[in-house]
């Protein structure tokens, strides 16, 4: 693999703590961003000497500032957020929340970075996307959008990019055992039998790519196929997803209770 001097986003978080471990021994320079102090900190450690932390929060513009590596060559924009919900269930806030952490931060932070990624003779953008960035999910309105959109920014971006040292690669995870997925997703999962994939999983699949770089990379079967099915004929997905709908509505909130409007 190459040498790197990576910025990682949403190391605190179960992938962010995977990555960073695996990344380590291919970096001179690791910086780690995340928000829980605790956690990064034990990320760090874990690292080893490679690694540094910055505690930041990449909504605002104080948090972006606070990320600097000088001559860096690879971004991960891994943070994320995400509400197993019914839209109408969800308040203002919390759409907010999706999109400002699952689009604007990673195109705010890598345009911030991208000056100093184009010094570098040969650079890297990893956008950590979602098979859901294909495939709109019932209970997942706010969440789906928002890798739609981390998707058509990579594909723009790279695109903007495609005659310069850097390149764009989307990863695309199934479902994934991590906080972000709760309980009623667990849940949901395992009475339809879809499988969840683990961290190491997904950074596996993170290394592979960055070894052998493609435009994007979909992660599991039969979902990488369903995502793609759902692009041919949607109409078939369609049908297959309303057959889901009692299960699905069982296990997200769908009532507007005890949600500001």
């Amino acid at each position: 693999m190459n040498r790197y001097r990576a910025v990682l986003t949403g190391a605190s978080g179960g992938i962010g703590r995977a990555i960073s471990v695996a990344l380590a021994p291919h970096c001179d320079e690791l910086l780690l961003v995340g928000r829980d102090a605790a956690r990064l900190e034990e990320t760090r450690r874990a690292a080893g000497p490679v690694a540094r932390s910055v505690i930041a929060d990449l909504a605002t513009p104080a948090g972006r500032d606070a990320v600097t590596l000088p001559g860096i060559n690879l971004l991960i924009n891994n943070a994320g957020a995400g509400d197993f919900s019914w839209l109408e269930a969800q308040d203002d806030a919390t759409l907010e929340r999706i999109v400002q952490a699952n689009v604007l931060a990673p195109m705010q932070l890598t345009r911030r970075l991208l000056p100093e990624l184009r010094r570098a003779p040969r650079a890297w953008i990893v956008n950590v996307g979602s098979i859901m960035g294909y495939l709109g999910y019932p209970g997942h309105a706010a969440y789906c959008a928002s890798k739609f959109a981390l998707r058509g920014f990579s594909e723009a971006l790279r695109r903007e990019l495609a005659d310069g040292p850097v390149r764009v690669l989307h990863l695309a995870p199934r479902a994934t055992r991590t906080a972000m997925n709760g309980a009623r997703a667990r849940a949901l999962n395992a009475e339809l039998g879809v499988a969840m994939d683990e961290p190491a999983l997904v950074t596996r699949e993170l290394l592979e790519l960055l070894r052998r770089p493609v435009r994007e990379r979909l992660l599991g079967m039969p979902e990488a196929l369903f995502a793609r099915l759902n692009q041919l004929l949607p109409g078939v997905v369609d049908r297959a997803l309303r057959r889901q709908l009692p299960i699905i509505r069982r296990h997200a909130p769908a009532s507007v209770e005890g949600n500001s409007q």
